[in-house]
């Protein structure tokens, strides 16, 4: 593996194995009643979190706490960043603190990038603006793979704000390295203008979709991101494209529902079906802290698991 991972495009296939099946060997340690391992000890993870997160940023602190890593969180409101601190000197000064790895978020696409020129420890991309976050691309098909085995051929359908979701953009990179065949659902207007180039198929037409698809990603509508009017209505979208039980009973019977979360219940996937058997919604945030651990292993640790796990 690289030292950084900032892009799900950094990840070979061979990567993405390694990261899925060290997730697996982990998990065994999160069915003990001590769920901690001495691999990064004496290790130091800061998260850098410059958008409020609380879901990601506790999973990735759950997962370098149980890896033994001693952790500081550093959350851009009320620290020198809101009196103006450029990211540089955020960065030089974690540098100073001696970082092993630094977990970022932040609002503008490729500052990740930016940063991994400033600091000597691995950092890892906990979603940048619209680009990406390939760690929910790897706990997406972590989750995948438990549940339907290898990915290879199988039909991944994303639904919903392609244009706004960073999460659509790492899943279609790391599924189509993982041999799994990705179309992406959504209006005209919800898809970005690059979206040719990108290593998936494009539907306008979500009924035609479903019967073929082993797995249906609904994504959050992200009206926070909106300056315009991309749909007419939220009812309109959610009659178009929302998941609700009719269109849940045309999928085959293997077949599971996911979201990254947080949900807007009621438009994109209904109450109903978030909370069904084919769900996978509350497994993926589980699985969010096993591969994190496994990233950070294989970042800072990466020596064999084999002595560790039994």
């Amino acid at each position: 593996m690289k030292r950084h991972l900032i892009s799900a495009a950094d990840l070979s296939r061979d990567d993405a194995l390694l990261i899925l099946d060290t997730a697996d060997e982990l998990a065994k340690i999160s069915e003990r009643s001590i769920k901690k391992l001495p691999t990064l000890r004496g290790r130091t993870v800061v998260n850098l979190f410059f958008e409020d997160s609380t879901r990601t940023r506790i999973s990735f602190e759950a997962a370098a706490k149980r890896l033994s890593a001693d952790v500081i969180n550093f959350s851009a409101k009320g620290s020198s960043v809101s009196k103006g601190e450029s990211l540089k000197d955020t960065a030089l000064t974690l540098e100073a603190m001696g970082a092993d790895a630094v977990v970022i978020r932040h609002g503008a696409s490729g500052a990740p990038h930016r940063l991994a020129n400033w600091v000597r420890g691995s950092v890892v991309n906990a979603g940048d603006g619209t680009h990406e976050h390939p760690t929910q691309a790897l706990l997406d098909a972590f989750t995948m793979r438990r549940r339907l085995g290898p990915l290879d051929g199988r039909k991944i359908t994303i639904v919903g704000d392609v244009l706004h979701s960073r999460v659509a953009r790492s899943n279609v990179l790391l599924l189509s390295t993982l041999g799994a065949e990705v179309t992406l659902v959504a209006p005209p207007t919800l898809l970005p203008v690059s979206v040719g180039s990108w290593p998936c198929e494009v539907s306008y037409d979500l009924d035609a979709v479903l019967p073929k698809s082993d797995v249906v990603m609904m994504l959050r509508v992200q009206r926070e991101r909106m300056n315009a009017a991309f749909f007419p209505t939220e009812r309109e979208y959610s009659r178009r494209y929302g998941l609700d039980r009719e269109r849940v009973a045309r999928l085959h019977d293997e077949a599971i529902v996911m979201h990254p979360g947080p949900m807007n219940r009621g438009m994109e996937i209904a109450a109903e079906v978030a909370d069904s058997p084919r769900s996978t919604i509350v497994e993926q945030v589980a699985n969010g802290v096993t591969t994190r651990m496994a990233v950070l292993y294989l970042l800072l640790g990466g020596a064999d698991l084999g002595g560790e796990i039994q």
